[in-house]
């Protein structure tokens, strides 16, 4: 792989990260709940006086550790890029949530539609991440883990994450809340639409994974 290339494919991962982190804070910013992998850090930012990119480090930090028991020898070297990648995403996200600090809405359509707006730019980073092919973030290189491990598919597993994840968040709320915050329809819509806008951005930049970053064959 040339230098250009890398550099290439360095520049678009760093670049849907940001974007992936705006839709995040957008979805949250709806009010209708937050989406699976983030519910439940922002459950914990809403009780203790921590940043919500602070706790999504927390996690990730957490689903290293997790693929490095799960996978022993077989954790590549490579694999501890995970680290400052997710400090720089959990940056991103805490600078999309002072960046997006005036977007209050107030009626329902209103809130639907940044939340759509909000699964839209989580789809597209993700788009974008995939395309770069470089490095996983720690959620997906963890379900991975699980799946070189068990032979389970990715996508049966991906749902069973998620799942775990809005149940912790659920949890958590009512031991600390007495109630559910955090998690509502809007966390159902998301799980839906960040999939379907991947997809559909996937699709749509053929002739970028070509020309600038060669995509490993599927």
């Amino acid at each position: 792989m040339s230098k250009k290339e890398l550099t290439a494919r360095y520049g678009l991962f760093i670049a849907g990260l940001y974007i992936m982190a705006s839709g995040i804070a957008l979805t949250i910013k709806a009010g209708l709940g937050a989406s699976s992998i983030s519910c439940w850090p922002y459950v914990l930012s809403l009780k203790f006086p921590v940043s919500l990119g602070t706790f999504v480090f927390g996690l990730n930090v957490l689903l290293i550790i997790g693929q490095m028991a799960i996978l022993k020898h077989d954790f590549k070297k490579i694999q501890y890029l995970q680290i400052p990648v997710s400090f720089l995403f959990s940056v991103f996200i805490d600078l999309s949530m002072l960046l997006f600090v005036a977007v209050v809405p107030q009626s329902y359509p209103v809130r639907c539609m940044v939340l759509f707006i909000g699964c839209l730019f989580t789809g597209l980073g993700i788009a974008m991440e995939v395309t770069a092919n470089v490095v996983m973030l720690s959620a997906e290189a963890f379900i991975q883990a699980v799946v070189i491990k068990s032979g389970k598919e990715f996508g049966y597993l991906k749902i069973c994450f998620d799942v775990s994840c809005t149940l912790l968040a659920a949890i958590s709320s009512l031991l600390l809340f007495g109630g559910i915050s955090g998690v509502r329809e809007g966390t159902v819509a998301a799980a839906v639409f960040v999939g379907l806008f991947a997809r559909f951005f996937l699709h749509m930049t053929p002739r970028l994974r070509i020309t600038l970053i060669r995509i490993v064959p599927r």
